[in-house]
């Protein structure tokens, strides 16, 4: 039941963040990836077994939070390109896990033929996924520290976007806890600890999106005279003023 509640949950959050982006005509490569990781996270769910797919669901995850901090970059400074080769070399990890997974799972494939198919994946993969999921997390809880300590917003506004931003330490808890059922033998409760890490991390890739479209609405309707300038502050541009 847990499985299919945050699935669900994933993907409409996911499906959300779509929408606002499709409406406020800003769809860009961070949606994409999130996009990617909804299909993957509901494939998952259908094939009830280990095949990579998880892999596939947390990477393009963080894949997509990059991006949305690449968006709030300016266009040819030395952070935006030093993003853009972090976004590369999270490509590359996932390559490199991914083959990992295909090794092990095919070298060894009599779990094929057993009831509930569950590839024991060992202490090599959970010891890799521990170090690329905290060191990739590491990066993008403070990346967004260097974007945002030079963007001229209020002291709550600033602790507002850094939280969001900070969520990513939840999927390092998550990815932590799948890795120790990895190491303790893999089985019904890893593949649940798989698609309990693939929904969370999808759900935090969307809720710099969420949060800011539920914030953005409550500060239309807080808002006062209408002469009066309002600060307006958007994943995928740079803040600007608007007068209403």
């Amino acid at each position: 039941v847990a499985d299919i509640v945050l699935t669900t949950v994933a993907v409409v959050v996911t499906s959300f963040r779509l929408c606002v982006r499709a409406r406020q005509k800003r769809l860009w490569i961070d949606d994409a990836w999130a996009a990617l990781g909804m299909i993957f996270d509901f494939i998952l769910l259908i094939v009830d077994c280990f095949d990579g797919t998880d892999v596939h669901i947390h990477r393009s995850s963080r894949i997509s939070i990059l991006f949305t901090i690449v968006r709030l970059t300016i266009p040819g400074t030395l952070f935006r390109r030093v993003l853009i080769y972090a976004a590369i070399i999270f490509g590359a990890v996932w390559a490199l896990l991914l083959s990992q997974l295909c090794w092990i799972c095919e070298t060894e494939s009599g779990w094929k033929s057993q009831p509930h198919p569950q590839c024991n994946l060992g202490r090599s993969v959970a010891i890799t996924q521990i170090i690329t999921d905290v060191l990739g997390d590491f990066f993008l809880i403070f990346a967004p520290f260097f974007l945002i300590y030079n963007v001229r917003l209020s002291r709550a506004q600033k602790v507002r976007v850094l939280s969001v931003f900070s969520a990513s330490a939840i999927t390092t808890v998550v990815s932590l806890t799948h890795a120790y059922y990895i190491l303790s033998g893999g089985g019904t409760r890893e593949a649940m600890a798989a698609i309990v890490e693939t929904s969370v991390s999808l759900i935090v890739a969307n809720l710099s999106v969420v949060v800011v479209f539920i914030f953005r609405l409550k500060a239309e309707e807080d808002s006062p005279a209408p002469s009066t300038p309002i600060l307006i502050v958007t994943f995928g541009s740079q803040p600007r003023k608007r007068v209403r």
